[in-house]
């Protein structure tokens, strides 16, 4: 099957039912957000393959949905819907969906899994130039500031986006990818009593925010390119942890009057202080948390350290601990085929 819907024929039947997943994202941090020559924010992220959005569509008279996240699931079908002109409705039914407000990219990536969906369930791509995941995140009013959520369905990997061009509205490029190394693991921490900031308060933190220093951004660009990137590359996790760490605390400190402190979430910095104390370099905060994460260098030493942490919170009912893998690979379509198996090349 093809993995985009870009200049694509199809027939003007309605396809039987579409399957779409999007997996999780954890942002790692922003580059540049002072802008200063001509593009701002600049993010760095991963694509993980433990948490995903998965949705069932098929036509249907009205718009209905359901599952986790239907509300949201709902409003993006019908706005899509209407975006493209259609009078027709879609079933939309969620197996699954990345928790709301925990700095994972839930929001961004429904929006693409129901995008795509339709999009693909009415052969729109028949009548639009564009359906793919770009100009979608685009018409449902996502990656307003980064592309990161859209690099992980389109390819997955470890990704850096060269940021928002002024104000065409187009979100930001990905001009990087690496393969997280297989054998890495990530461990996840989650506030079950917290959400990190989103909607009107999120804006508002960014209409507020501070000078940047353009020092500051150089700094962190440069830790991307000469040291995060080429030590996944060359599977050094002490370096990229390292890497992590200083750009996560630089970012963290420059938000902190917006989130609390450094973190969202007290408990989550609680766990990460103790991670730190038991030599764990790469930790921090997943966009605006409260999730917080740590990288690890194996699935055993992961395990480990997850039990010691399920131990040491036995009683704390808010913290949840999980281990994830990166993705290597984009979203699935339909019957489980890569985002990136087939030949769409202006995604590239």
């Amino acid at each position: 099957m093809e993995s985009g819907l870009s200049g694509l024929s199809f027939p003007h039947r309605p396809a039987a039912s579409i399957e779409v997943a999007v997996p999780a994202r954890l942002h790692l941090g922003f580059l540049d957000l002072e802008g200063g020559l001509g593009r701002r924010f600049g993010s760095i992220g991963l694509a993980l393959d433990d948490i995903e959005t998965r949705i069932t569509a098929v036509p249907a008279e009205i718009v209905t949905a359901s599952g986790p996240s239907a509300a949201r699931a709902d409003g993006f079908a019908r706005q899509m819907l209407a975006i493209l002109g259609l009078a027709d409705g879609a079933g939309l039914t969620i197996s699954q969906a990345i928790p709301e407000h925990a700095g994972l990219g839930s929001g961004t990536q429904m929006a693409l899994a129901v995008g795509t969906a339709i999009a693909r369930i009415y052969h729109a791509a028949a009548r639009h130039a564009d359906c793919g995941p770009r100009a979608i995140a685009k018409m449902l009013g996502r990656g307003a500031r980064s592309g990161i959520g859209i690099g992980a369905f389109e390819q997955g990997g470890l990704l850096v986006d060269g940021g928002r061009l002024g104000g065409n509205g187009d979100p930001a490029p990905i001009i990087s990818r690496v393969e997280f190394p297989s054998p890495w693991r990530v461990l996840l921490v989650f506030d079950a009593q917290a959400e990190g900031l989103h909607g009107e308060a999120e804006a508002a933190a960014f209409r507020d925010l501070p000078d940047f220093a353009p020092e500051l951004s150089a700094h962190l660009c440069r830790l991307v390119l000469m040291a995060l990137l080429p030590a996944a590359a060359e599977g050094d996790l002490d370096r990229f942890a390292a890497a992590v760490a200083e750009i996560q605390n630089a970012v963290g400190d420059f938000f902190a009057p917006f989130q609390g402190g450094r973190y969202a979430s007290p408990a989550v910095a609680g766990v990460l202080d103790w991670l730190r104390a038991e030599g764990i370099k790469g930790v921090g905060q997943s966009s605006w948390g409260p999730t917080g994460f740590a990288f690890v260098e194996n699935a055993s030493g992961a395990a480990a350290l997850l039990q010691s942490a399920r131990c040491k919170w036995a009683d704390d009912d808010r913290l949840r601990f999980m281990i994830c893998r990166g993705r290597n690979q984009g979203g699935t379509v339909d019957m489980g085929f890569p985002m990136a198996a087939a030949g769409d090349s202006r995604r590239r």
